[in-house]
C-alpha cells in the first residue's frame, strides 16, 4: 500500500516509505511488521489510488497527480487521475506508431499467404482479392486506427 508523509493535514511527500521513516527518524525502535496506527503517529498515512477514468486513447490520455489529497468526507488520502486532450503532436506520434504496427501487421499477414502467390500455384480469385485488400489498408477511412473488423477477413 503506497503511503504519504503529511504535517498539519498537508501531504508533504509522496510516495513515502516505512524505509524513509526509520531514517528521519534513527533513535526510534519501531516494531516488525511496523503498523498503521504507528506511522500514522508520525504522519504516514495509507493512500488510495483512485480507478482510472475512462478516456478516448486515440484523442485523451489519463494524468495521474504527483500528490494525493484528503478527502473530507471520508478522511483518507486520495490519489487522483485526470483526462486531458493530447496535443496534436502527441496525436501525431501516437499515430505514427500506430501506423507502423499496423504496417507490421498486414506485412505479416501478406506473408502467411505468399506460398500461394508463387509460380507454380494458381491463386484463388479470393485470395487474390484477401492480398490486395491487405495492401489496399493504409487507404482505409480508419487508418491507421483500425479496429479488427476493419481488417479483410482470409478466405
Amino acid at each position: 500500500m503506497p503511503y504519504v508523509k503529511t504535517s498539519d493535514n498537508v501531504a508533504i511527500e509522496y510516495p513515502y516509505t516505512d524505509a524513509q521513516l526509520k531514517k528521519e527518524h534513527r533513535n526510534v525502535s519501531f516494531p516488525y511488521p511496523m503498523n498503521d496506527e504507528i506511522r500514522g503517529s508520525y504522519g504516514m498515512l495509507s493512500v488510495i489510488i483512485s480507478d482510472v477514468p475512462e478516456y478516448n486513447a486515440a484523442t485523451q490520455k489519463f494524468v495521474t497527480d504527483t500528490m494525493p489529497t484528503k478527502d473530507e468526507a471520508t478522511n483518507t488520502w486520495v490519489l487522483n487521475h485526470s483526462v486531458v486532450d493530447l496535443t496534436a503532436d502527441e496525436i501525431a506520434a501516437q499515430d505514427a506508431m500506430t501506423a507502423e504496427a499496423n504496417r507490421n501487421k498486414r506485412n505479416a499477414l501478406i506473408a502467411e499467404t505468399d506460398y500461394l502467390a508463387l509460380s507454380d500455384t494458381t491463386l484463388s480469385a479470393e485470395m487474390a482479392t484477401y492480398r490486395q485488400a491487405l495492401r489496399d489498408i493504409t487507404s482505409h477511412t480508419n487508418w491507421p486506427n483500425l479496429s479488427d473488423d476493419d481488417w479483410p477477413v482470409k478466405p
